[in-house]
């Protein structure tokens, strides 16, 4: 029999354990909805992990890279759960600096003529 860190434990169940999802019925719909690879593979919410396999997470819109190291069927405390993991995710890219848009009030209607000229001023336009 398999030391308690070592058993196959299901894919959803884990990603719970180590709070990556708030509920387990949330980590089963991420598994359901595709989001959850092991070693490469679309997993099922039933599929065993064990120490060693790669799991890759997509969770609001960006992709987490994890390695089990330990596997947990109850939901742990955060400093436990951090020696359960091997987090292997890239830095996100830097954000591009996006411009400004400017926003007239509600009711204020077009620009005149003088302020047209002083917005395209402003944004380094000649006038």
């Amino acid at each position: 029999m398999p030391a308690p860190g070592d058993a196959p434990v299901r894919i959803d169940a884990w990603l719970w354990a180590v709070r990556r999802f708030k509920t387990r019925s949330a980590a089963t719909a991420a598994c359901r909805a595709g989001h959850v690879r092991v070693n490469g593979e679309r997993a099922k919410a039933a599929q065993m992990v064990r120490p060693g396999d790669e799991v890759r997470v997509r969770v609001e819109g960006f992709d987490q890279l994890l390695v089990v190291r330990l596997t947990l069927v109850k939901r742990v405390s955060a400093s436990v759960a951090t020696t359960a993991v091997d987090d292997r995710t890239p830095p996100p890219p830097p954000r591009e600096s996006v411009p400004i848009v400017p926003v007239r009030d509600r009711g204020a209607g077009r620009p005149t003529k003088r302020e047209r000229r002083d917005l395209e001023r402003l944004r380094g336009r000649d006038a």
